[in-house]
């Protein structure tokens, strides 16, 4: 087969295109000649290249109102004098909620009933192997929400925000590990700034003068640390699975969500168990209390899609923004003091999150393995 292709080449002069799995082979000849043939083979992306920058921003905008009410909204059911509910719970509940909006989805994107169900069964029922590769960020993702509840319960909403960007340094490093990805001096030099802008955020934390219950600000900082580490791995490890196949978004997020809801349940019955059989699977809970679970659902659902449609640049802003709308929030609410250490870390944070998306990189597909393009100008 290939040797006819060459064959028509020499006789005719044409462009002829290989598809061979995820790579696609391009190439072209003068008429009646090998000479000046250009060899070009790349990685064919699963991914439109032709996504709208509106949808972009509009994606980025549910993002830092998301962001931000969630951390304010979790901070004070943390805090508040009522009853406090299992956070274990909360998360299982919320990993329940973002597989059932999956599923919908789904529905909606098949078109019929019969290739939705011919999709569920192909590509879940059909795939323990997939399920199985699926279970490892659902596992992380699961310690990673329950250190944030930790890490409210102990922190301030807007110390944990700008805490929180640590996960940028976390990821860009399991980013260089696991894809083979490099970055530039200047994404170096933002880390590293924005290491220092949290570290005076950290070295006299704000106090929020109207909240009144004991708090342990290093076990806070604790959570946090544990919270920014699953988060590096297990968003590298998702992104990996998700860009290197045309498996659709919201399949790979039914077989997630489907290991994060056996993963959560196990943990809700050995962190609280005994309580919980005392007092009930759903003690303590609210109307806030469902509210931050419905934010924890839809930011999830979001943070997939900003995985795979938007770049770090927009993700950056999206960041900047949820920490001042977050700072602002718990000045007013919770009574914050701002000091100048915590506003020189929090706009060195911000700052360093601007440049470190700098670099306008492709982030729609996974640079590792990619055939690099060559050209042959020679004769033979």
């Amino acid at each position: 087969m290939l040797n006819k292709h060459l064959k028509d080449i020499f006789l005719h002069g044409c462009q002829v295109v290989f598809l061979v799995g995820e790579l696609t082979i391009i190439i072209k000849a003068l008429p009646g000649t090998l000479s000046g043939v250009v060899y070009h083979a790349r990685m064919r992306s699963p991914i439109s290249k032709n996504v709208s920058l509106l949808f972009k921003f509009y994606c980025l905008a549910v993002m830092t109102l998301v962001a931000a009410a969630y951390t304010i909204a979790l901070r004070y059911t943390r805090t508040s004098d009522k009853e406090l509910y299992f956070s274990t719970t909360a998360v299982c509940i919320t990993e329940v909620i973002k597989l059932l909006l999956s599923v919908g989805i789904l529905a909606k994107e098949a078109g019929s009933l019969g290739r939705f169900k011919a999709s569920l069964k192909e590509n879940v029922l059909g795939s323990p192997k997939e399920l199985m590769k699926l279970s490892v960020p659902s596992l992380v993702y699961a310690v990673q929400n329950n250190m944030a509840f930790l890490a409210l319960s102990n922190l301030d909403a807007a110390v944990y925000q700008v805490t929180y960007q640590l996960k940028i340094p976390c990821t860009a490093l399991c980013t260089v590990l696991m894809l083979n990805r490099t970055l530039s001096k200047l994404q170096w030099i933002s880390v590293f700034m924005l290491c220092g802008g949290v570290i005076l955020v950290q070295w006299k934390p704000a106090q929020a003068t109207k909240v009144v219950v004991e708090q342990n600000p290093l076990l806070g900082f604790g959570a946090i640390a544990v919270a920014v580490l699953c988060s590096g791995f297990a968003g590298v490890y998702f992104e990996k699975v998700l860009k290197s196949s045309d498996t659709s978004l919201w399949v790979r997020n039914i077989q997630m969500y489907l290991s994060g809801i056996v993963v959560t349940l196990v943990g809700v019955y050995l962190s609280d168990g005994a309580e919980i059989n005392e007092k009930g699977f759903f003690y303590g809970y609210t109307y806030y209390v469902w509210f931050v679970i419905f934010l924890a659902s839809v930011g999830g659902l979001y943070t997939s899609v900003v995985v795979k449609y938007t770049d770090n640049i927009m993700k950056g802003f999206s960041a900047a923004a949820a920490i001042v709308l977050s700072t602002f929030a718990s000045v007013m609410l919770f009574g914050l003091q701002i000091t100048l250490t915590f506003a020189l870390g929090t706009l060195l944070v911000c700052v360093s999150i601007y440049l470190y998306g700098l670099p306008r990189q492709d982030t729609t597909s996974i640079q590792q393995g990619e055939i690099a393009s060559k050209e042959r100008v020679g004769g033979v």
